[in-house]
């Protein structure tokens, strides 16, 4: 059987996507270093807000399995991670662990197959990119981002909105980035005619 450790969080990060995190509790910390000893891999799983931390819900069933690319002791003493996205996964079967760690059975999902860039992808291309300038954090992630990449623009894009986490999930678990598209291009023309 294929396990793998989660690390539930209020936001997401897809495959190509970055993030920073800080870790601090020990069941966390175990996490991070089984996966850089490579005795067990993460994902990253989207917490739902409104169920009981006790439901079986609690985490929405898609996942991505990540990487750690980078590591420091912040300021405060705590343990910074970088983690990049690689696979989104489809989560089985979950249990707990003695330390509350929550760990998973799983099945890889299709990578989205990459798309043809279409007139209307370029305002979403450029206002993202007005979010990167605006949050120099977010675009040192990016050394080299890819503003002609539909489905990439659709991944960055589904990280940084704030949308309710069910809509979220539903976008991450699609078999394509065109519902994220779709519905991307459709909200900027909505919020530019407002």
């Amino acid at each position: 059987m294929t396990e793998v450790a989660l690390f539930p969080l209020s936001q997401v990060v897809l495959p190509r996507g970055r993030m920073k995190l800080r870790v601090f509790e020990p069941r966390y910390i175990r996490l991070v270093r089984e996966a850089c000893a490579g005795k067990r891999p993460f994902a990253s799983a989207l917490l739902n807000p409104y169920v009981a931390q006790t439901h079986p819900d609690r985490i929405f069933g898609v996942a991505t399995l990540v990487q750690v690319t980078d590591f420091t002791q912040l300021d405060d003493g705590l343990l910074g991670i970088t983690i990049e996205g690689l696979q989104r996964i489809e989560v089985n079967h979950r249990w707990q662990e003695s330390d509350g760690l929550h760990v998973a059975s799983y099945s890889l999902l299709p990578d989205w197959e990459e798309s043809v860039f279409l007139p209307e992808h370029q305002q979403l291309s450029s206002e993202l990119s007005t979010v990167f300038s605006q949050n120099p954090q977010l675009q040192e992630l990016y050394p080299q981002p890819q503003w002609q990449n539909p489905c990439w623009l659709a991944q960055r894009w589904i990280e940084v909105l704030t949308m309710q986490p069910p809509l979220k999930n539903q976008l991450m678990a699609a078999d394509s980035a065109t519902p994220a598209l779709e519905a991307l291009c459709s909200w900027l023309q909505t919020t530019q005619n407002a």
